[in-house]
């Protein structure tokens, strides 16, 4: 049986039988149904929408069951709206829809509820309201005394329509069950649907403590930190109001830096996220050690560079003796400074034995040019990170060594001194020397990145020096420095700088008064020959020292009141003669030969011996020789027996005798192509027996045909040969273009005499000239030892 009803269609919501529910209708239809129904007998049908966007909804938007109900209150409203009060009587089918009037009404169809009764009901409606008492329990929107009234309810269909109508779920869900017309079977889908939403509450229980956990333990610090600030304000530890504000500090150091634009952005992003962390937590205690690393950094901050070229050079020329060519150097760049000002940093290695000046002559490049001056230690660094700094993800990270300098600097173009670069290691941590690369590139370093600041830093007004005793580095990282070599100090420099600076110096450090102590220039001069034999004045500096101690020791003890060390009294405090000053060799000897060698810490005086012995014509050498000077011992060995009778040596003897040949010291490795004619002289020497000049010496690497190869290291063992007393050196002709940049007194000091062939090397260092022989294919099978005779019918015995 069909009845007609004025229709109200809802929006998200879904009315049960015996529900009283407030609804508020704007609609033009849906009010007009409301009036029409008041006007009757205050019957309307309440069905649910499909879309609730819909806002004129035909039979296709509405689901095809709703509920009968009755309008128990209206109330029109100011704005137009009216608030209506319904309580749903009975489920109701809908049949059809007519669109045409002023509001929607409907031909429906009432639908009855199926008797249910029986323990299996009971049982599940107790099951039910159980379930509810635990989803009210949860779920703080419903009533507390809901459930109570639930369990009064008798009916297994009004209990399913009660809970349906009070349980949180999809508009889909609900008209599920206000389609489904077995009370039991909707008992069943309500308690599925309270099973679900159960689960989900509980979750966002325990989501809503663990945060209400976390906001008052962030609360409680808060409320503790600012305690501790009104304590120490109370104590004075704090300065006036804002200053102990380390997120205003912060801010206002950002805004008034001259950072870089990604600098900024940097730090703002930082400052970000450092506000929303709890201040005792260690995330901020990472951000805020990176924003002091950022914010510390000299951005736009640059000391005056000097201009006044004559001041710069007489500060160069007061701090170091010699040196001519760095300062010229470095003068050089001053004047490109003062013309252009602007001039990216020229990167200097100084190149030199131990104890040349080299630390110090970059504190004085500093002081030279206005800079600040910083200085690193490489000797020993394996780990790239020490260059690029550590990344921000590993705990304990820092910045590297040059970020870090830098901030100690606090100027953007200090002078960075980089010590004992040749002593860099290497391991599974990285290639330190690798890493330098874009350090010490001007086309590269104005965009440095290091790895803990993630940004890009302008090392392209830094100025760098690196020092180094050799050139044992990579290529690309010497192709990338100016290369300046110290050879080390003549015997006169050495006299000079210590009477300038070490002296001095010494005589201070011991708390010797003025008259106490006096070290003549003589006394200086045998203190240097005797004492001392290396390329720079650490050795003389503590010697001296040593001098001071003797002299302190008798004044206080008081055995006299000044000392004055002389040449005659110098054994006195300086204890036993260490060094021969004088020839290599007392006199002339046969195979004895000076050579020159160059080592990492200067020159040095190498003695080359032969000898002959009985044998089958071999060369035999000892002495720790490398591979190099083994094959030049071979060279020079065919050399002398191709050319023997030229020689004066008659060419049998190389089937009778060997040749040893001995460099001491045998602990001493020895290694490189420089003593080729030495050799070869010691050689002709010994199978003539023609005795070498001893105030000769020579270096120089000899071919198979006689001919004198080139050398390097030619200062540095020009100052041995004058340390030890040799009058004439042999040099290679194509050598002779280097003597220009040999310092005048070592040149006034030796007599050095180029050479193009072994011929003119024995002509010099052999006290007499060979004198050449006939040799003939006869005399060299006369010369041939007799071939043994086999007895008849016997073996042949040797």
């Amino acid at each position: 049986m069909t009845s007609t009803f004025p229709v109200l269609p809802l929006r998200d919501i879904v009315v049960f039988p015996h529900m009283i529910v407030p609804l508020f209708v704007g609609r033009d239809k849906s009010v007009a149904a409301l009036e029409a129904a008041m006007a009757a007998d205050k019957e309307i049908f309440l069905v649910a929408q499909l879309d609730p966007a819909e806002d004129d909804p035909v039979r296709d938007d509405l689901y095809g069951v709703g509920v009968t109900a009755t309008v128990l209150q209206l109330l029109k409203l100011p704005d137009g709206t009216v608030r209506v009060l319904v309580e749903g009587k009975q489920r109701a089918t809908l049949e059809t829809l007519d669109e045409g009037g002023d509001y929607l009404t409907a031909a429906i169809a009432p639908l009855e509820d199926a008797a249910v009764d029986g323990p299996e009901v009971a049982a599940l409606m107790r099951s039910v309201v159980g379930q509810f008492e635990n989803y009210s329990k949860l779920n703080r929107k419903l009533p507390s005394e809901l459930a109570a009234q639930l369990a009064e309810i008798e009916g297994a269909s009004q209990l399913s329509d009660s809970v349906a109508g009070n349980i949180q779920v999809k508009v889909a869900e609900k008209q599920a069950l206000l389609m489904e017309a077995d009370p039991v079977k909707r008992l069943e889908m309500a308690f599925a649907l309270m099973e679900g939403e159960l689960g989900v509450l509980q979750v966002e229980k325990k989501i809503k403590s663990r945060v209400k956990r976390q906001m008052e333990k962030t609360q409680r610090e808060y409320y503790l930190n600012e305690q501790l600030k009104a304590i120490q304000r109370e104590l004075g530890n704090e300065g006036e109001e804002g200053e102990g504000d380390e997120i205003a500090e912060l801010t206002q150091k950002i805004a008034t830096l001259k950072l870089s634009k990604e600098a900024r952005t940097k730090a703002t992003a930082e400052l970000k996220k450092l506000k929303t962390m709890a201040p005792m937590s260690a995330e901020a205690t990472v951000v805020r050690n990176y924003l002091d690393v950022l914010l510390g950094l000299p951005w736009g901050k640059k000391s005056k560079i000097k201009k006044d070229i004559p001041a710069a050079e007489a500060i160069l020329n007061e701090d170091h003796h010699a040196l001519d060519k760095v300062k010229d150097r470095i003068v050089e760049y001053l004047a490109v400074q003062a013309r252009t000002n602007k001039l990216k940093g020229p990167i200097l290695c100084l190149v030199g034995p131990p104890g040349v000046g080299k630390t110090s002559l970059g504190k004085s490049i500093a002081k030279a040019t206005g800079r600040e001056f910083i200085r690193q230690s490489l000797g020993g660094v394996r780990d790239e990170a020490e260059i690029r700094g550590h990344r921000r993800t590993y705990i304990g990270s820092l910045p590297g060594k040059v970020v870090t300098n830098l901030k100690k600097a606090g100027a953007s173009n200090p002078l960075f001194l980089l010590d004992e670069i040749d002593k860099l290691g290497q391991d599974f941590r990285g290639d330190p020397a690798s890493a330098l690369l874009e350090v010490l590139d001007p086309e590269q370093n104005a965009k440095f990145n290091d790895h803990y600041l993630e940004i890009d830093i302008d090392l392209s007004d830094v100025m760098f020096v690196c020092t180094a005793n050799s050139l044992n580095l990579p290529q690309p990282l010497l192709d990338r420095m100016e290369i300046i070599r110290l050879e080390g100090y003549t015997e006169d420099e050495k006299v000079a700088i210590a009477e300038r600076h070490l002296t001095r110096k010494q005589i201070e450090a011991h708390g010797l008064k003025p008259g106490e102590f006096e070290l003549t220039t003589d006394g200086l001069r045998a203190l240097i020959q005797r004492y001392t034999r290396e390329a720079g004045v650490r050795t003389l500096e503590r010697e001296i020292a040593k001098l001071c101690r003797k002299a302190l020791r008798r004044i206080l003890e008081g055995k006299a009141e000044s000392v004055t060390v002389t040449p005659d009294n110098l054994a006195e405090f300086a204890g036993v003669q260490k060094f021969r000053h004088g020839l290599s060799e007392t006199e002339d000897q046969i195979g004895a030969v000076t050579g020159l060698a160059w080592t990492e810490v200067g020159g040095e005086l190498l003695t080359i011996e032969s000898v002959t012995v009985p044998g089958k014509g071999q060369a035999k050498v000892t002495g720790k020789l490398g591979d190099v000077m083994k094959e030049s011992v071979q060279a020079a060995y065919s050399f002398v027996q191709a050319r023997a009778p030229t020689f004066g040596i008659k060419p049998s003897v190389f089937h009778r005798k060997d040749i040893h040949i001995h460099l001491p010291e045998g602990a001493v490795p020895k290694d490189g192509p420089s003593a080729g004619i030495g050799l070869v002289t010691s050689i002709v020497s010994t199978l003539t027996g023609i005795a070498v000049r001893k105030e000769v010496a020579m270096t120089g690497e000899v071919t198979l045909r006689g001919r004198v190869l080139p050398i390097g290291g030619l200062k540095e063992k020009l100052l041995a040969a004058l340390r030890g007393g040799i009058t004439t050196v042999l040099i290679p002709k194509e050598n002779e273009k280097d003597l220009a940049e040999i310092p005048q007194n070592i040149r006034d000091g030796l007599r050095i005499v180029p050479v193009a062939h072994v011929d003119e090397v024995l002509a010099l260092a052999l006290v007499r000239a060979p004198e050449a022989i006939d040799w003939t294919e006869a005399d060299e099978l006369a010369a041939l030892p007799p071939a043994p005779i086999a007895p008849v019918g016997g073996e042949l015995h040797h």
